[in-house]
């Protein structure tokens, strides 16, 4: 598949200043940007900009960021799955993951994670993919937010919804480990049945061995 990446922007107004998001962002334009000392959810922040770095310049790969001025305050990234896991093993080419999503504490009561959502959005080609996420409540901020798990579930879902992404049923493994945990998936218009049945043999792989 030729992937097309279709640039997009929309202003926030926050109480601690407007912010900027956009995307998809080149290697290019994200060396321009500063990111901030906070954004340690999955690894140290300049490693984690690093990786991004190298994500925003793959075919497949999509950053959208969330900036103040020139500080990167919040991202989500979009790329093929990860070949070690399951939803790769078919080589579905109209299949994409959100890998990430993160937004700095000082930011997350005004929206930025809908906002990032919603730019994504913007682009017509996204409607050719397939997009999940994966989510485990062993990556959520539960000690930082204060919330239960299960509110914490609420958030992330009411978030994701705002993309258009909804929970489907799977019999993965590591979802099923826990109740609160769940693959949540967006099915663009355009993407064909056979990508489709496809992906539901993923969703349930265990039911097709017998």
């Amino acid at each position: 598949m030729n992937h097309i990446k279709t640039y997009n922007a929309m202003t926030l107004a926050t109480p601690k200043g407007k912010l900027v998001i956009e995307g998809p962002i080149p290697k290019s334009r994200l060396e321009t940007y500063q990111f901030h000392d906070d954004l340690t959810a999955f690894r140290p922040a300049q490693e984690q900009f690093e990786a991004l770095k190298e994500i925003a310049d793959l075919p497949d790969g999509r950053i959208i960021i969330a900036r103040n001025h020139n500080k990167i305050i919040g991202y989500v990234t979009y790329l093929y799955p990860d070949p070690l896991e399951r939803w790769s093993e078919s080589n579905n080419p109209y299949l994409i993951e959100l890998g990430a999503i993160e937004v700095i504490p000082d930011f997350r009561k005004y929206k930025v994670g809908k906002g990032l959502l919603n730019v994504s959005m913007m682009d017509p080609f996204m409607d050719n993919y397939i997009i999940i996420t994966t989510e485990y409540y062993w990556h959520w901020d539960l000690k930082g937010t204060g919330l239960s798990v299960w509110d914490y579930r609420k958030v992330m879902e009411k978030m994701m919804q705002a993309g258009g992404l909804e929970v489907f049923a799977t019999d993965d493994p590591e979802i099923c480990s826990h109740p609160a945990n769940c693959l949540m998936v967006r099915i663009g218009s355009h993407v064909p049945k056979d990508a489709i049945e496809d992906f539901d043999h993923l969703r349930f792989k265990y039911k097709y061995m017998y």
